[in-house]
């Protein structure tokens, strides 16, 4: 049987992330489809950054820029972050089911969502669910809190790849917080690694409402790969205003 479009090019990435490489003739026979719909596949998956096409086929994309690891994140402009998670915590509401991405930034919205009620918590970051846990124990939160298991990044403190994101797709939430790398009008949202940006994306198309939280020092920053274009967001939650020469029509900025 033939699969839809998307259901191919998930099984594409679930190959690569396996075996490194695909090829174009064994995908067709594969799905049941024709080479040129295989090589359409590779080519929107390669635009996003998530492979990259070789002659028959495409390869895993490796980084090539070192990301800084969470303890080397938690340490930047705290004060900013502090402030910036604390306004994306207040946003949220009783009842609320929330997609909280990983990063230092939007670690700090967990302190300030002590006394919100019922809330469901989704995240593949182990620090948040390590700070949630803690305050489940002392009665200061009553929400749920699922984790997104996977292939984990110890350095970075998150689970990433294709099992995290098949559990993700059952999630729909009210609202997604996103970490992001760089800001750039033209490219859109950038981060430094395609298995975070890829469930990212997730997320952004199965939210209700997509917040975007970064600093200041993110601002006209291209990381290596795309998350997606400014567009694609609903909001951005930043300690400092957008560059007045930056087109940002229909983005609401919330500066903090």
């Amino acid at each position: 049987m033939e699969l839809l479009s998307d259901e191919r090019k998930h099984k594409i990435l679930n190959l690569i992330d396996q075996h490194g490489k695909v090829s174009v003739r064994q995908l067709a026979l594969d799905f049941n489809v024709s080479t040129e719909t295989v090589r359409r596949d590779l080519d929107e998956l390669a635009t996003k950054n998530l492979l990259k096409k070789v002659y028959g086929g495409a390869l895993r994309i490796e980084t090539t820029r070192n990301e800084p690891t969470i303890m080397e994140r938690n340490i930047t402009n705290q004060v900013e972050k502090k402030r910036i998670g604390e306004q994306a915590a207040s946003i949220t509401e009783d009842g609320d089911v929330i997609f909280i991405d990983e990063g230092s930034t939007t670690l700090q919205m967990i302190p300030a969502l002590v006394g919100k009620s019922g809330l469901m918590v989704i995240t593949n970051f182990f620090p948040i669910v390590k700070a949630l846990m803690e305050y489940e124990q002392k009665k200061q939160f009553d929400g749920d809190i699922i984790f997104l298991g996977g292939h984990v990044h110890s350095a970075h403190g998150r689970t990433g790849g294709s099992f995290t994101k098949t559990m993700a797709q059952s999630f729909f939430p009210d609202k997604a917080f996103i970490s992001l790398d760089g800001i750039e009008p033209k490219i859109g949202m950038t981060g430094y690694h395609p298995e975070k940006c890829s469930l990212s994306e997730l997320f952004i198309y199965q939210a209700k409402q997509v917040y975007a939280l970064a600093d200041h020092s993110k601002l006209g920053v291209t990381a290596n790969y795309k998350i997606e274009s400014l567009t694609a967001f609903d909001h951005v939650i930043c300690n400092a205003d957008a560059p007045a020469n930056w087109d940002i029509k229909g983005l609401d900025w919330i500066t903090c």
